[in-house]
């Protein structure tokens, strides 16, 4: 006869009304994969092993990870002898022990190569604290975005109310300025927090002469030896290997900028993107304004278009690189037509991408665009939170989230350059099966989803990839419960799975029609892990619960 399962009985004080909490059983998968990796109901550490390497996929696992295992059980206070039961061995499958994504690879991605072959977690008006119209500018969220990883940190500069020193804000708007000093000194003091490889500060310029040469002073008093400053103008862009701990100034040399002012008026900008024009194309009609030495030779990686209409913007130069900026807008327009000139554009030099200026909450765009055409810098609004966000997220978790993550081959291959419009094959399918969910108990008050009853949770996983790849699924809501089990299997067949990314949301099923949100992740599926796997979920703003987690199956067939 079958044993009833353990149940717990909590009461709800806001209505007297008891309701039972009940002990999770394994499911059946669990079951059945502890009596293949078993004997006599109990599992050694050889037995771990082995279920580590053949289940897991873990090649090189040993002795001593899973004598690791073991240890970090120890306090449970279920083992059986020297052993683990399958109780034990269920908790394990639960714990931080049994990530997604291994702990160990660190920073595993070749970065010797040059920076146009890596994505680049980028940053778009870094200083902002909220919308773009009317939030305070401040060094918080510089110094956030830089712990977070981000390797990419934009700054408007524009003239304080004195016209004698340099403040950051957007122009033209209410936001209130921040000191320029105040922002370089807290990326000096925040860069190389979470990550050794190089920052790189892009500076939208709509300053005079006199207040370039007092950039120029304050960035090198700032940065000092930590300035990579090239004694000419770079023919191929270096390695983040060989930048280690460089700060790196990309903007408009003073000459370019002083013909992107005259020649504007005779370039078609969109009424959508006239407030973030390439890189500060200011008309300072009247004012006989000369470069600045001092403060072009602070520019490591020149920025700017090339004269002439869409089809001269991707030209590459053989004896030169540089940095093009696009609106979201103008890159989806440009690669209906220039698509694979896009993606052989990016090969040497850079393209950063950045939100229409009609994003006046901002709010962020679809990432992948920009990444299957190979630009390295797409920029977004990282005060904020959404899918897209997550999705940004979840890319630059990939090699040891350092903020730098290898192109796929296929973007860097000159022969036979790709062509992101060209429909591709399946590869591979990824199969996905949520299995349950824990920890909402304990992370969230217990009236937060329902004030009378236990929440009603649904899962929703998917694919943000390329344009075929890309999908969203769910399980049904399951009543009533605080630890849903769902045992629900999803399959994904990928095209490009190299640049497909895992999105997991679990929701909170309404009457109302509105789902409330029970957390969130994003999984590069180039790093996933198959085998059975503790998935953590992170709150709206990208910051991880204690205790909720889902337990999952991933399968690459």
């Amino acid at each position: 006869m079958e044993r009833p399962s353990k149940q717990y009985f909590k009461v709800c004080f806001c209505c007297r009304r008891m309701f039972r909490l009940k002990a999770v059983e394994p499911p059946e998968d669990v079951k059945k994969t502890f009596e293949s990796y078993s004997e006599n109901g109990t599992m050694t550490v050889d037995h771990l092993l082995r279920f580590l390497k053949e289940f897991q996929g873990e090649r090189g696992a040993t002795k001593e990870d899973a004598q690791g295992i073991f240890n970090s059980l120890r306090h449970l206070n279920i083992f059986q002898r020297k052993d683990l039961h399958l109780e034990a061995f269920f908790r394990y499958l639960l714990s931080d022990h049994n990530a997604p994504l291994s702990p160990n690879l660190g920073v595993h991605h070749d970065m010797k190569a040059p920076l146009a072959h890596y994505f680049l977690y980028t940053g778009h008006n870094s200083y902002l604290t909220g919308n773009q119209l009317s939030s305070d500018c401040s060094v918080d969220p510089i110094i956030k975005a830089l712990k977070r990883g981000v390797r990419v940190i934009e700054l408007d500069l524009w003239p304080n109310a004195t016209n004698d020193d340099v403040d950051v804000c957007h122009g033209g708007t209410l936001t209130t300025p921040v000191e320029l000093t105040q922002c370089l000194q807290a990326i000096n003091c925040n860069a190389f927090i979470a990550s050794e490889y190089p920052v790189i500060i892009t500076f939208e310029d709509h300053l005079t002469p006199k207040l370039q040469a007092r950039v120029a002073d304050v960035v090198v008093n700032t940065f000092g030896a930590t300035l990579f400053q090239p004694e000419t103008e770079l023919k191929e862009l270096p390695s983040p290997e060989s930048l280690k701990r460089k700060i790196i100034i990309s903007t408009k040399p003073p000459k370019e900028y002083l013909e992107s002012c005259r020649d504007k008026n005779q370039d078609e900008v969109e009424e959508d993107d006239k407030d973030e024009s390439d890189e500060g194309e200011e008309d300072h009609q009247d004012e006989d304004i000369q470069a600045v030495p001092e403060y072009r030779h602070l520019i490591a990686i020149h920025a700017g278009k090339v004269k002439g209409g869409i089809e001269n913007w991707f030209f590459d130069d053989a004896n030169k690189v540089r940095r093009l900026s696009l609106s979201e807008q103008q890159l989806e327009n440009a690669a209906e037509t220039y698509a694979t000139n896009i993606v052989r554009f990016t090969q040497r030099n850079l393209l950063r991408v950045y939100p229409k200026g009609i994003r006046f909450d901002s709010s962020n765009y679809n990432p992948l665009v920009g990444w299957e055409h190979g630009a390295q810098m797409v920029a977004f609004n990282m005060q904020g939170y959404g899918k897209y966000l997550w999705i940004m997220h979840g890319m630059f978790r990939a090699n040891g989230g350092c903020g730098y993550v290898k192109k796929p081959h296929f973007l860097l291959n000159p022969r036979e350059v790709y062509d992101p419009n060209e429909e591709l094959p399946t590869i591979t399918t990824l199969k996905v099966k949520v299995y349950l969910g824990e920890g909402w108990y304990s992370d969230f008050s217990h009236t937060h989803f329902d004030r009378y009853s236990p929440p009603d949770f649904y899962t929703r996983v998917g694919i943000a990839g390329v344009p075929r790849d890309t999908k969203m699924m769910r399980t049904k809501a399951i009543e009533d419960e605080w630890v849903p089990v769902w045992n629900h299997e999803f399959a994904f067949p990928l095209t490009v799975p190299e640049l497909a990314l895992l999105r997991i949301e679990v929701m909170e099923y309404d009457t109302s029609g509105n789902s409330d949100f029970g957390g969130q992740t994003c999984l590069p599926v180039s790093e996933l892990r198959g085998g059975i796997r503790a998935v953590p979920l992170y709150n709206r703003k990208g910051e991880v619960y204690n205790s909720v987690r889902l337990l999952m199956r991933f399968k690459f067939v």
